[in-house]
């Protein structure tokens, strides 16, 4: 028998709170359709925040700088669908101002581009 004072849990297993909890089971954003690149920051006009879970006060302060949605999700260690779906409920509170990534004429089926992101690749 193990130590009741002891965890039962490992840091290698990763969160205890499954991502489905955190959006209370939402799969799709509710807001604007976002992209990993899409840039955010703060809205420092914006009124007092109305959610209290820690996942969003965690945002909110990671956004006091620009940062997109991929690099939130990198630092907050969660999925970037649910990355998403919190940051849409901020962009739709207020509370974040957002850009998305500017279009560019090269599509994601570009050689040239898939070509050099392989060379810069084997160059490492």
């Amino acid at each position: 028998m193990t130590n009741p004072r002891q965890p039962w849990f490992e840091d290698a297993a990763g969160p205890l709170v499954r991502p489905y909890a955190l959006t209370r089971g939402r799969t799709t954003v509710a807001g604007p359709e976002l992209d990993m690149l899409t840039s955010l920051i703060v809205n420092r006009t914006a009124p007092t925040p109305q959610r209290f879970e820690p996942e969003y006060a965690d945002i909110l302060r990671l956004c006091r700088t620009s940062q997109t949605v991929a690099e939130v999700s990198a630092h907050l260690r969660l999925p970037l669908a649910v990355t998403k779906i919190l940051v849409g409920d901020l962009i739709g509170d207020g509370q974040l101002i957002f850009r998305a990534p500017v279009p560019t004429e090269a599509g994601p089926d570009d050689l040239n581009i898939l070509r050099a992101v392989l060379d810069g690749i084997r160059k490492i």
